[in-house]
């Protein structure tokens, strides 16, 4: 994976992200806490969260958790169910109409599969969830994925992989055997 994708854990740029995550996760347990129709203090936490307004039209239902909120992109129409996690260091782009089940998790991050690197780096890569897009409930999207527009994923799937537009994918991920040197 290029440098670009990589954040090394002692580094001053860690240190930054560090104190973004600690920031963001106050707001977000700020969010959690509102009255359910206090939903003009939800739209302004929200915006703060991540970094700037959020269309009127975009419902997140709480609970939600993000680690880091600049890296959200909200289109119109879009609605996010409850409990769900955004992990949103490499970017998560959801377009106009998307659907997001409760429970879902939005995972742009990741760390390297040889345990040697586990410790000094994360990698990351953006999520993309076109326009219309469904996602059931429980759904897991991992780092590099884009949902097709019009796409349904159904509850529970483990997302590994690009889904193409207008596409039904359900069930668990397939596993797959890779070998890597140590």
């Amino acid at each position: 994976m290029p440098d670009q994708d990589r954040l090394y854990v002692r580094t001053p740029e860690f240190a930054r992200v560090a104190e973004r995550i600690e920031y963001v996760t106050t707001l977000t347990s700020r969010f959690n806490v509102l009255p359910f129709d206090d939903k003009a203090s939800r739209a302004s936490l929200l915006s703060e969260i991540v970094g700037e307004r959020v269309p009127d039209s975009v419902t997140v239902y709480p609970p939600f958790y993000t680690d880091h909120g600049l890296g959200i992109d909200f289109g119109e129409h879009v609605f996010v169910n409850q409990g769900c996690t955004f992990l949103d260091q490499g970017g998560i782009h959801l377009g106009n109409g998307v659907l997001i089940g409760p429970k879902t998790n939005l995972i742009s991050s990741d760390h390297p599969l040889s345990a040697s690197d586990r410790s000094e780096f994360i990698t990351r890569s953006p999520i993309t969830i076109e326009t219309d897009a469904w996602l059931g409930a429980a759904v897991t999207v991992l780092p590099g994925v884009t949902i097709g527009r019009g796409a349904v994923v159904g509850a529970g799937a483990v997302v590994t992989k690009d889904v193409p537009p207008n596409t039904l994918v359900t069930g668990p991920a397939a596993f797959a055997r890779k070998a890597w040197n140590e």
